[in-house]
């Protein structure tokens, strides 16, 4: 060190050690490299602060030039001006070398940063280089001509740190600035505090002290001065070449003080300052938030902690100041100090408790509030209230200019105006769309101004909302309006922030709402603010807000997606007692006065919806879904591709990621929830951040497809397992690159895998028969159970015998564990590997998946028949059903805390199920193969339900007659209902008289399964047809036979003509006309080289039909062995036709959901009732048209298939609706007035439908 520079230190030490706090002192000497961490601790260790200033004044006494000349400027930085003007006289020349020193920076950057009072770097930095390039080339564009270049963001954006930067740079001074730079920190200024900058400015350039006499008494007077100034320490030249830096200016007449021809770079709040002068202007938005990694540094800086070891609450802080550089400095600095206080800071910033974040550095304001308050003060006097009004604004939410001139009842020009007033002060951030404006706050100014206004808040909710009801009398909601969206999704929002109690719940239990918004945004929101807003709601009638949040979550799949469903129609589904149902009700009604057309489901008090949430995140099939530890959240994957995260109790999204190149076929949490991981068909295991979907590893080591994925229970050693196609287990370690361990052993597929509850065992599947057992710690195999061995019994060879386990599950003690295979459940004793219990499902398809309950002895089963099954492991009793997906069930899993369980499905669906209601549930399902008979006002079922029991069902009492129990397979009632007939799958066939339950049975049965069976007008004969490709003729009185036998494969069908006639159609492609008396063919058609899959006789009796597997259908004469017309066009197999009751029209329908109308005498098409292909996955009959009829006009159709649908014959549009539970409606049943409707769903629910008159 100089001496003179030693001396002054010396000279001056008492009034240094005396006043000097050294905390932020040494901050600053850190972050210029002048003192090291060491000898901070060393001064930090001295008792008192007297002598902890001691102690940093005589380290610095031992250093050079450079420590001075830090302990200067930070001495002028940290508010001591006085101290530091005892040490200006001993600053020591430092030459103008191009040698770095260690920070970087050459000593001639130092010496004029020095000279010209530029602020050295804060404590902790993290370059934002392209920011600093960008000021640089605004800069250098000024090319030494006068002009202001405005740095200007919101507070604590980091605007002075980036000026500073911009200069810090040896190249960038000596080619455009070599007259130096001068820095000025402005802030909010009256005149006379104008003055005195301009005054220190002055002093600081008069360093030969010329004008010494004193200093310039008035603003323009220390203008002039300034301008003298630098032309006589710059020359001409030179003037043009040096760099005002003025930070922090808030008014533009300020800048006028400074207009002597200079290049100024500025920095503001407020883009609109440099209005007020002449020149060219070059303007640098500075963003009001660093980006998640450069938070994250700056953090890992301030507590020396590397950034992949920072806690949770890190990430946390970052998200919720939106990587305000300001905050981030802020807690890091208080962290440095206090590093236990991740969670206290977090949580004082999410309860906006900013009086507790206070000043850690050199800013120049106590706390962040001030910070932002000072903004808020200098707005004028008449646009102040506009502002506040904004505390009502949500985070994240761009609001329409539309929205605020409802609010304040202005044209969208003068809101525009007060807006940019505050945008141009960065207190409100703005995006264009398209031709209008979206105007949002910065997460911290929502914070500020709910906290400062919060005595005002309910007030300026219900002004908004008065506002609202006041203009939209007057005008209509309409979509088409930019400000709609807005109100659909944060109208109830503001209702309840104003407490507008009556005004929440007219909105929310109003069909005309949910209709709107659900058609708009889907129903995962409206569910979320019926669970929002519950204790609001619920003070009106508790029930009603469940009837509606209850329709909303099961109706959640249906809403969300083209085409919408009615939802009058789906409100009328709802029990009578619900709110839904009397709403839908009263609107039906009008409508139906209106020519529209709607369904009463008349029966539906018997049946009982178990799911708790049905939702439709995928376009494609979902292969897996698992709960997070805390039960909060769901995960799903399928084959779209795609991981999607959402929340358990409502459905809303809150992630979706395009996960994979492929089908994505598993999906796990980590224990602590932080992770998601994924594993897919194109080889890849990938760990997803499950709050921002950030990924973050992939790996590929595996050489075939990915199967399954499972993390350890335990998240202190967080290990994720993977299987594949290619034979192996993988373990990894999210901390590295490559798999900790490969475990072979299985010589097939691995299918799935489990860690043990206690982490220490791994149990695998696989497509080898085996489930194998490895210690984790060593990855050696511990066990193998062969599986394959309990199939052995089977009439199949050993050799050919083929056992896939498809999965286990462990019990809560880890002592069992639960495999399936084929379509068996074991459960296995973990130390013996004893067998404890045998589960046969009693299906002939594959269990898909299972999962033990982590509290009791439940296990849940999934199956390919649509179904869902509980069992008790303990007893081995199945305990209940679940059904209601429409296909294939993938996988099936527990919550946490086992009070509920979630299913995923081919059908694309989600389904949530509440445990307790599942096991109380007693509903027996009825099978597909019913008869219905139509009498005067009475509709008559019969049907056969899965515990074998013949069911005869009174339609409009409800009533059930249970009539006897056989293994039925059909069965049909006699027109007069005297009696009743039912084939069986031994092939035998009986007949029941309803008056004295007489049974009389058939002596010659057929040799199969009795597929149909009709009795004659009389009731005198019965007939049946079966797997056996013969038709039975059955005088029951007189014990008469006749068999119709020339078929050479089953018969599909058959129909009654007049004068004992019988129309039968095969799988042989032919369809014949028998005479049921002598046995004889009368007729015989080769109609089709395929399957002829349906056939309809004309009310005339002169034609029929028929529809065939080979894409085609035809119309025939009974009186010409040639067709009258082929009808082509139909691109999937052709299911059912109908003629119309006046026999001039044909419908059609095929396995793609098309339905075609065709003229009968020319074969012309009419009209095509084709599929709206509005979304992948999504068609207009939800799959194969399996039934048509006419209306007796011919004016109206009725198709059945994924569900069932009523049509406009004439003007070829959809005039209803109706969304069955199930699917694959095999039957529509009508009556001859074409108002009553009778079909049964593949969940064996049965439908009584009435049109609403």
């Amino acid at each position: 060190m100089d001496a003179k520079a030693r001396n002054c230190l010396l000279q001056h030490r008492e009034a240094l050690e005396r006043d000097v706090k050294t905390s932020y002192i040494m901050d600053h000497m850190i972050s210029d490299g002048v003192l090291t961490v060491s000898e901070e601790e060393k001064v930090k260790n001295e008792p008192t602060q007297r002598q902890r200033a001691a102690m940093l004044i005589k380290t610095i006494l031992e250093k050079d030039n450079y420590s001075y000349i830090s302990f200067y400027n930070a001495l002028l930085h940290e508010g001591y001006k006085d101290l530091a003007d005892l040490l200006h006289r001993g600053i020591p020349v430092i030459s103008s070398s191009n040698g770095k020193d260690s920070v970087g920076i050459t000593s001639y950057v130092r010496t004029v940063l020095c000279e010209g009072g530029v602020p050295q770097r804060p404590v902790v930095f993290v370059t934002r280089r392209k920011l600093v390039n960008a000021i640089q080339q605004k800069l250098f564009k000024l090319s030494g001509e006068p002009g202001w270049v405005t740095i200007y963001g919101m507070a604590g954006c980091g605007k002075s740190v980036l000026a500073a930067e911009a200069v810090r740079d040896h190249s960038f001074l000596e080619v455009c600035f070599p007259g130096g730079v001068h820095w000025v920190s402005v802030g909010k200024q009256d005149k006379s505090g104008l003055l005195m900058k301009l005054q220190n400015l002055c002093t600081r350039l008069d360093q030969d002290e010329n004008f010494s006499q004193r200093l310039p008494l008035n603003i323009e007077e220390a203008k002039d001065r300034l301008r003298i100034l630098m032309l006589r320490k710059h020359p001409s030249f030179y003037l043009l070449r040096s760099l005002l830096i003025l930070d922090d200016v808030w008014d533009p007449w300020v800048l006028k003080a400074f207009d002597n021809q200079c290049q100024i770079l500025l920095t503001t709040r407020d883009k609109s300052v440099t209005d007020s002068v002449m020149g060219p202007k070059y303007v640098v938005p500075v963003e009001s938030g660093l980006g998640k990694e450069k938070g994250l540094e700056i953090l890992s800086l301030f507590v020396n902690m590397k950034k992949a070891d920072l806690p949770e609450q890190a990430h946390s802080i970052i998200k919720e100041c939106k990587g305000s550089p300001l905050v981030v400095s802020l807690i890091g600095a208080l962290l440095r100090d206090f590093p236990n206080r991740w969670e206290y800071y977090l949580r004082q910033l999410q309860n906006k408790q900013f009086k507790k974040i206070r000043k850690s550095s050199s800013y120049d304001y106590e706390a962040l509030d001030e910070a932002m308050s000072i903004s808020v003060e200098m707005l004028r006097e008449d646009i102040k209230d506009y502002y506040t009004d904004l505390s009502i604004l949500q985070k994240d939410v761009k609001v329409p200019t539309k929205v605020l001139c409802i609010l304040w009842d202005m044209e969208t020009e003068e809101v525009e105006d007060i807006l940019q007033e505050f945008v141009n002060k960065s207190l409100l951030f703005c995006d264009r769309n398209g031709k209008s404006f979206l105007y949002y706050l910065h997460d911290l100014q929502v914070d500020f101004l709910t906290q400062k206004n919060h005595s005002q808040l309910q007030d300026l909710h219900k002004k908004l909302i008065t506002q609202f009801q006041r203009h939209f009398r007057l005008h209509c909601l309409s979509p088409d309006q930019e400000d709609c969206m807005y109100w659909y999704n944060f109208l109830a929002y503001h209702m309840a922030s104003a407490k507008m109690h009556k005004e929440l719940c007219a909105l929310m239990f109003s069909l005309d709402w949910i209709k709107a918004k659900t058609e708009l945004v889907g129903p995962a929101h409206l569910i979320h603010e019926f669970v929002e807003y519950r204790h609001m709601l619920d003070e009106k009638d508790g029930t009603v807000c469940e009837n509606f949040q209850e329709f909303l979550s099961l109706n959640g799949h249906l809403l969300g997606r083209q085409p919408f469903p009615n939802i009058v129609q789906l409100g009328l589904c709802e029990l009578e007692t619900s709110e839904v149902y009397q709403q839908a009700k009263l609107k039906a009604k009008q409508e139906v006065d209106n020519g529209m057309l709607y369904l009463e489901w008349i029966n539906k008090e018997n049946i009982k919806n178990l799911s708790r949430l049905v939702v439709r995140p995928h376009t494609d099939a979902v292969y897996h879904a698992c709960f997070s530890e805390d039960g909060q959240r769901i995960a799903s994957c399928g084959a779209d591709k795609n991981l999607q995260v959402f929340k358990a109790e409502t459905g809303e999204k809150l992630l979706e990621i395009k996960a994979h190149e492929d089908e994505v076929l598993c999906c796990a949490f980590s224990a602590d929830d932080r992770f998601i991981a994924t594993c897919s068909v194109d080889k890849k295991v990938k760990v997803w951040n499950s709050m921002s979907g950030e990924l973050v590893h992939t790996y590929d080591e595996h050489s075939e497809q990915v199967n399954c994925c499972h993390f350890t229970n335990n998240s202190n050693h967080l290990l994720l397992a993977t299987g594949s196609n290619d034979c192996f287990l993988k373990l990894w370690a999210l901390n590295q690159k490559e798999c900790r361990n490969t475990m072979f052993g299985h010589t097939n597929s691995v299918n799935h895998c489990r860690f043990s509850p206690d982490d220490k065992l791994l149990a695998s599947c696989s497509a080898d028969g085996t489930l194998k057992l490895w210690d984790v710690k060593s990855a050696n195999e511990r066990k193998s159970i062969n599986v394959k061995q309990f199939f052995l019994n089977s009439e199949e060879p050993h050799e050919d015998m083929e056992v896939i386990v498809k999965c286990c599950s462990w019990s809560a003690d880890g002592a069992r564990i639960m495999v399936a295979a084929k379509n068996k459940v074991f459960l296995f004793d973990i130390h013996t590997s004893g067998l404890l219990a045998e589960i046969h499902t009693g299906h002939h398809s594959t269990v898909q998946y299972c999962d033990f309950s982590p509290h009791n002895h439940l296990a849940v089963v999934a199956l390919p028949q649509y179904c869902v099954e509980l069992w008790n492991m303990d007893s081995c009793l199945k305990v209940a059903d679940c059904r209601g997906h429409l296909s294939w069930v993938h996988c099936v899993m527990f919550s946490p805390d086992g009070s509920s369980f979630l299913t995923s499905s081919d059908d694309q669906t989600i389904r949530l199920w509440e445990t307790k209601k599942v096991c109380k549930n007693s509903a027996v399902a009825l099978k597909q193969e019913i008869d219905v008979v139509f009498q005067e006002n009475e509709v008559m079922v019969l049907a056969v339900d899965d515990i074998k029991r013949l069911q005869l069902i009174n339609g409009n009492t409800g009533q059930i007659d249970y009539l006897t129990e056989a293994q039925v397979s059909c069965c049909c009632l006699s027109p007069q209902l005297q009696y009743l007939a039912f084939g069986g799958e031994d092939g035998a066939i009986q007949i029941l008289e309803l008056l004295n339950n007489r049974i009389f049975q058939s002596r010659i049965g057929h040799k199969n399964t009795v597929r149909h069976i009709q009795f004659t007008a009389d009731a005198k004969t019965l007939i049946s047809s079966s797997d056996d490709s013969a038709i039975q003729v059955w005088n029951w009185q007189s014990e008469e036979y006749v068999f119709l036998q020339a078929h050479q494969e089953t018969v599909k069908d058959f129909k009654l003509l007049k004068n004992s006639r019988l129309l039968s159609w095969s799988f042989d492609g032919t369809v014949k006309v028998w005479n049921i008396i002598t046995g004889r063919i009368e007729k015989d058609f080769v109609c089709h080289q395929d399957t002829v899959l349906s056939c309809d006789i004309s009310p005339d009796a002169t034609k029929y039909s028929s529809t065939s597997a080979d894409k085609t259908a035809k119309i025939w004469s009974f009186e010409l062995l040639s067709p009258l017309h082929e009808l082509r066009g139909h691109k999937g197999c052709v299911r059912c036709s109908a003629f119309s009751v006046d026999s001039s029209l044909l419908a059609t329908g095929d396995d793609n959901g098309e339905i075609r109308i065709w003229n009968v005498s020319n074969g012309e098409l009419l009209h095509l009732f084709a599929p709206i292909s509005v979304e992948e996955g999504a068609a207009t009959h939800g799959g194969w048209v399996t039934d048509l009829c006419f209306s007796p006009d011919s004016k109206m159709l009725v198709s059945a298939g994924g569900y069932l649908k009523w049509w406009n014959v004439v003007t070829g549009e959809s005039s209803q609706t109706f969304y069955t539970n199930g699917t694959n409606l095999k039957k529509i049943h009508v009556s001859p007035d074409f108002k009553t409707y009778v079909t049964v769903d593949n969940l064996g629910i049965l439908y009584i439908l009435k049109i609403l008159e």
